[in-house]
């Protein structure tokens, strides 16, 4: 597999820490301090499934290719206002595409697990172009008088285009029940028959259990994909990590012992976009001038589940 075209998409409403002050018991100096957040675009009159065919053509652009030549859509997504259809099959029409489509949720590392299923499709023959949109609006998950939440998100969408190569050098995934340090639970609709104690509440977060975990599993894996590639931390251009809170990229960075001009971010600008903060990054990067080909990435992921994932790219372009 290889990377040959990215895109991304930001909703325009930019709510910066002054702005929460207003309604929440909190000052920019806390938010700063404990997220490195500044502001964070949110969904006011966008449609998340406008807004992912905006990263989708620009991904296509940059690949050079047409709609037509896409053979997969993946879509990772964590919640949406449609239960049904899957919003890849909403991308899928508003692109005028024909291919098959599919939804994932892998939570924040879902962009790594689609990497990882577009790669098998690529393996078997079964596809020679692969679109994978992360699109996530997990601001309209958390409440917003929630101050240890909702300061955290923002919305966005990221984008890439696969195809056939021998670019990715190792690839790993994990999945770890552990549903009660992160979660969102909605309501569903009633029955004349549902007898049983239903939940139903905004997303929760235990922070010290998914910072201590975001760290742990995360060198963890990067370590051990590092190896498996058989390429040593100091060859790798760029550690791209999820986008969740500056001070877990820099425990990261600092636990692996890599220069900071080394780890890319814009959390400070976006908040954490859940699956799309990886491709959006990866955008900049590309769009920004600063890959080129031949350059070793290493991606890595953590979300809720709790899932990790973790690859070694050499950058195609």
């Amino acid at each position: 597999m290889k990377i040959i075209g990215t895109g991304s998409a930001h909703p325009k409403c930019s709510v910066t820490n002054e702005m929460l002050e207003k309604f929440l018991e909190t000052t920019d100096e806390w938010i700063t301090e404990r997220t490195g957040i500044k502001e964070r675009l949110v969904i006011s009159s966008e449609k998340l499934e406008d807004m992912a065919v905006i990263a989708a053509n620009k991904a296509l652009e940059d690949a050079n290719l047409t709609v037509a030549d896409i053979d997969y859509i993946i879509c990772s997504n964590v919640v949406n206002e449609y239960v049904t259809p899957a919003l890849s099959c909403i991308i899928q029409g508003k692109l005028g595409a024909t291919c098959p489509t599919l939804d994932i949720n892998a939570a924040c590392a879902g962009f790594i697990f689609a990497l990882d299923m577009a790669d098998d499709k690529l393996k078997c023959k079964k596809a020679r172009n692969i679109l994978i949109v992360c699109a996530e609006e997990p601001s309209r998950m958390v409440s917003w008088q929630n101050r240890s939440t909702c300061v955290l998100f923002g919305d966005g969408v990221g984008a890439a285009v696969v195809t056939d190569g021998d670019e990715l050098k190792a690839m790993r995934l994990t999945t770890s029940s552990l549903t009660d340090v992160l979660y969102y639970q909605r309501k569903l609709e009633p029955t004349p028959y549902i007898d049983k104690e239903e939940n139903f509440e905004p997303l929760v977060m235990k922070g010290r259990e998914v910072f201590k975990h975001a760290v742990t599993n995360s060198c963890r894996d990067i370590r051990k994909v590092l190896a498996e590639a058989n390429v040593k931390a100091e060859d790798v251009k760029y550690f791209v990590l999820h986008q969740a809170n500056k001070r877990i990229i820099d425990s990261i960075r600092n636990f692996l012992g890599v220069d900071e001009e080394r780890v890319p971010h814009n959390v400070e600008r976006y908040g954490n976009i859940s699956s799309a903060a990886l491709p959006a990054l990866l955008d900049e990067l590309n769009r920004g001038g600063k890959l080129q080909k031949g350059d070793k990435l290493v991606f890595s992921a953590f979300g809720a589940g709790f899932t990790t994932g973790a690859c070694v790219i050499e950058w195609a372009k």
